[in-house]
């Protein structure tokens, strides 16, 4: 495996009044508030030919995670069998990336409220993509 340390910047952070990881939904589409995701202004003009009713997949840092956690139950219930951490969406992992598909609601500026972000308040975006073919992205 190469040796080395990877630079990741954060391009913004999130705003939702999620704030505690043991009351947060699992995924966005149960039940998760209205959030925003605030962009640095130094990354703003990326955000062109974005639109209100597109769904994007933002891509987060789980900066709370546990990331020494190799094996979880899914959905951390005990009743689940235990998994590889690889084969769930665990935010525990080595890497805690997030991946979230939402839809974008209004743009202001360089703040966007978004749908279906179970994303605790400050957590650092990574990146935004485009979803580019439903078929494929899901």
């Amino acid at each position: 495996m190469p040796d080395g340390s990877y630079e990741l910047r954060p391009i913004g952070w999130v705003e939702s009044s999620l704030t505690d990881p043991a009351t947060a939904p699992k995924q966005g589409e149960e039940g998760s508030p209205e959030a925003w995701l605030v962009f640095d202004r130094s990354v703003s003009v990326g955000l062109a030919n974005l639109r209100a009713g597109t769904e994007v997949i933002v891509l987060t840092w789980l900066h709370r995670a546990n990331r020494d956690v190799l094996r979880v139950h899914p959905r951390d219930d005990p009743a689940n069998p235990e998994q590889g951490v690889f084969s769930t969406r665990s935010p525990h992992r080595p890497n805690p990336i997030g991946l979230h598909r939402v839809t974008i609601v209004s743009i202001e500026g360089s703040r966007m409220p978004v749908r279906n972000l179970e994303a605790l308040n400050a957590t650092p975006i990574v990146d935004v993509k485009p979803v580019l073919d439903p078929r494929f992205d899901r």
